[in-house]
């Protein structure tokens, strides 16, 4: 699955491990992504973005109806 958040896009980015003997070796930084029940168009859709979405307001999460017993 693409590691790519599905609002802003930001996907992963790319460096090097530096040892302390300065061996270099590829690695790559994940962006945080969660999955949310998001309304999507009006709809519930179940989405995967990044953590600063969320917390920036970007993403209205769905609202969870529980039924009520009488």
């Amino acid at each position: 699955m693409a590691q790519v958040c599905q609002y802003c896009g930001k996907g992963p980015q790319f460096g090097n491990n530096i040892s302390h003997a300065h061996n270099v070796t590829k690695r790559r930084w994940n962006p945080n992504l969660q999955a949310v029940k998001a309304v999507v168009n009006g709809a519930n859709k179940r989405v995967r973005v990044c953590t600063q979405c969320i917390k920036s307001g970007k993403v209205t999460k769905a609202v969870v109806r529980v039924a009520v017993a009488a």
